[in-house]
């Protein structure tokens, strides 16, 4: 029996959303119960800039309704992307290590300690079971030539027994043979490899290839970034370099990508990052439809 398909997008309170999605004069707080109503999952893209209070997340388990899910962001720090010390929780910043720039350098005892806070903030969401997975979008800097993946092992143990899905960003670790390698490691490891539908046509780190692989029997996770390849690669801003409108032909090949991991996985979440006004919505409503048409159709 094929596993269950889990739509939503990669944030809730993204600007244009706000502008062109929810309903004009909903109130802030209004804004998750409201998206909820309408998708079962999604991203918080907040947790990448800084661990929440727990009040907060507190209140967005009692907004959504039951079986809800969060895929949580892992803080940018934890996904090798650069910070300084105002990024990290007010009982991490002293006595960091920085760089000659200001950056916090991630000791282990740092990535241990800031784990440890961001499972402490969550834990109202893991005790309502709607904390599905963290995922960690890793910096296009953290490449094969020059990191292991067994730097990521104390991190992947550390948010034991909750799933982590990893987001590869750079084509190396999927190239030739070590394309097995770096799944396989996965695997072992027990994380859930993040597959993405992005720009294509040409050869840069950043462009990775359209590779559906479950290594988590009961996950498997598919972010679709739109195809807008010169945004995607020159673009300064988030809107710029996401910006895309999927058509219902694209959408029916992201659905049968999704069914094909399905077939592996108890569960796929399928994350629309195409964040420009409401693409992201928009895509991820009618991709619910024709999953329902078709999975209808199969009855």
């Amino acid at each position: 029996m094929a596993g269950r398909l889990v739509i939503g997008t990669s944030s809730w309170a993204d600007p244009g959303f706000v502008e062109e999605w929810y309903p004009p004069g909903l109130p802030a707080r209004d804004r998750l119960a409201w998206y909820a109503e309408r998708f079962e999952s999604v991203e918080v893209n907040s947790t990448f800039y800084a661990v929440p209070a727990a009040s907060t997340v507190r209140r967005w388990a009692q907004v959504t309704p039951e079986g809800f899910a969060f895929d949580v962001k892992l803080h940018r720090l934890l996904s090798r992307h650069a910070a300084g010390p105002d990024a990290l929780p007010p009982s991490l910043r002293d006595d960091v290590e920085v760089t000659p720039r200001g950056r916090v350098v991630l000791t282990a005892d740092l990535e241990a300690a800031l784990a440890r806070e961001l499972l402490a903030a969550v834990a109202p969401l893991a005790q309502a079971g709607k904390l599905a997975a963290f995922l960690l979008q890793l910096s296009p800097a953290f490449g094969p030539r020059d990191h292991e993946l067994a730097e990521l092992g104390p991190l992947l143990a550390a948010l034991a027994p909750h799933a982590v899905a990893v987001e590869l960003r750079h084509f190396a670790w999927l190239e030739g043979r070590r394309r097995e390698a770096t799944l396989g490691w996965l695997e072992q490891h027990g994380a859930a490899f993040v597959c993405v539908d992005g720009p294509q046509g040409r050869r840069a780190p950043t462009i990775m290839p359209a590779l559906d692989a479950v290594t988590r029997a009961d996950l498997g996770y598919l972010r679709a970034h739109g195809r807008n390849l010169e945004g995607y690669l020159r673009g300064r801003s988030v809107a710029e370099r996401f910006a895309y409108r999927y058509d219902d032909d694209e959408l029916r090949e992201l659905a049968g990508r999704a069914e094909g991991l399905a077939e592996e996985a108890g569960a796929v979440h399928v994350m629309f990052n195409n964040n420009r006004g409401s693409d992201a919505p928009v895509a991820a409503a009618r991709l619910r439809e024709l999953v329902g048409q078709t999975r209808e159709a199969l009855r």
